[in-house]
């Protein structure tokens, strides 16, 4: 199961090939692509796709009896990186850097010194055409240098880290315009053809198997992504429409056209409840009874930093899949919904535990309660214990994917019905 976690991690350096590697997958498995931007034909026993901006991707399949509500999961598909401004190119005559930001909230440290790569899409001009292509140079090209000891004394005292000055990588090549160059070499089209782009650095190692561990660039959280999409592809049929989403920009708040916050999911549903002749009420009653698991990374308790964990909530790698609360609802978990995962997970056989932040540790949120907000539903945050997140490369358990599998594929094969406010039944 790692190793094909380590392959999808490794076809997936951006959200925009997180997106087109998973459509592969679900093209080769039958699945139908929709485009927003036409009418929808769909039908009971019907396999679906659609996409937004490239980057976020929603599937699910139609019953051939009556539906009984949908089963929902959400990750996402994008990772704390450097994002290449548009004027890439900072020449001072011996070096040839690249002008970078931050997007989203990284570690710092460990991006220096390490074989970088570029990735993410170009827009080119045809005539008067424009199109999207996505781009990956694969090998190494760019480093971030750090400062030598000899010159920076301090420099294992603490550092600072000024995205401005001391995050700014060097580009293969001291030859002004050669960055361009490889970038439209690789897209497979003349420079004067790409009108602008959105480029990434990212870390091109391959994922590797430590004995009981393993660690590989992008964890968090395309092994719950690979987790979510394997399960929802391996699932029996149910009474259900399992739905799999994959959303986008995650990491800097999901406000977006294509993130959590969007309408991108509940237009999905609802387009998808009218192209099989239902109304907003039925629409309202499905979702009543439906669920979601919200699929994002949790902590796993340091091996030299133990106080940074809640005594009673300490999640461990190989400890099987997390369940995540916060009464400040960063995470959406509630009695309701993780006693309904719970069932879930006992009948499928695998293990849980429980986390949640020291109580003068705020953490971050994730999906659940940003998707909540446009379908009001149940649902819970889960994830998998891993180490160091947000660093270019991760540590988390090596049973621990196929765990995850497990759960989201029982999960994905049950029904659930609201009969009243505060009373559910599986079917």
């Amino acid at each position: 199961m790692n190793r094909k976690l380590f392959d999808y991690i490794a076809a997936c350096p951006t959200a925009f090939h997180t997106c087109a590697h998973s459509a592969d997958m679900l093209r080769a498995a039958g699945y139908t692509e929709l485009c927003e931007a036409q009418r929808w034909e769909i039908v009971p026993g019907g396999k679906y796709f659609v996409t937004r901006n490239g980057s976020s991707l929603i599937a699910f399949r139609v019953p051939t009896g009556e539906i009984a509500g949908f089963m929902m999961t959400a990750a996402h598909g994008d990772s704390p990186s450097f994002k290449i401004k548009e004027n890439a190119e900072l020449s001072d005559g011996n070096y040839l850097r690249l002008s970078v930001e931050k997007y989203g909230g990284m570690l710092c440290a460990p991006w220096l010194d390490r074989p970088l790569s570029v990735a993410g899409r170009v827009l080119v001009s045809k005539g008067d055409t424009l199109s999207v292509k996505l781009v990956d140079l694969q090998e190494p090209c760019a480093i971030i240098p750090n400062v030598a000891i000899h010159m920076n004394r301090n420099a294992n005292d603490g550092t600072k880290y000024n995205a401005a000055v001391d995050m700014l990588p060097v580009w293969m090549s001291s030859e002004k315009g050669s960055f361009r160059a490889a970038v439209a070499k690789a897209a497979g089209v003349s420079e004067d053809a790409i009108v602008t782009g959105d480029l990434f650095l990212y870390d091109p190692q391959k994922g590797v198997t430590l004995g009981e561990y393993i660690s590989a660039p992008r964890l968090d959280d395309l092994q719950c992504a690979f987790s979510s999409l394997t399960a929802f592809l391996a699932a029996g049929e149910s009474r259900a429409v399992p739905v799999c989403c994959i959303f986008d920009n995650e990491e800097v708040g999901s406000e977006t056209k294509q993130g959590a916050a969007s309408t991108f999911l509940y237009d999905t549903l609802t387009r998808l409840c009218a192209a099989l002749g239902m109304d907003g009420s039925e629409y309202r009653r499905l979702v009543a009874g439906s669920f979601l698991v919200s699929c994002d990374n949790a902590h796993a308790v340091h091996p030299n930093h133990g106080e940074f964990a809640d005594r009673n909530h300490t999640a461990r790698m190989n400890g099987g899949v997390v369940i995540k609360y916060n009464a400040n609802q960063r995470y959406t978990s509630d009695a309701v919904s993780a006693g309904i995962f719970r069932r879930i997970c006992e009948s499928a056989g695998v293990p849980v535990q429980y986390y949640a932040n020291r109580a003068d540790m705020p953490g971050g949120s994730t999906l659940g309660n940003i998707s909540n907000t446009q379908v009001s539903l149940n649902a819970v945050d889960i994830g998998l214990a891993q180490l160091a997140m947000h660093s270019p490369f991760e540590t988390a358990g090596a049973a621990d994917t196929a765990s995850l599998v497990k759960a989201l594929t029982a999960f994905f094969e049950h029904s659930l019905v609201a009969e009243r406010d505060g009373v559910y039944r599986f079917l």
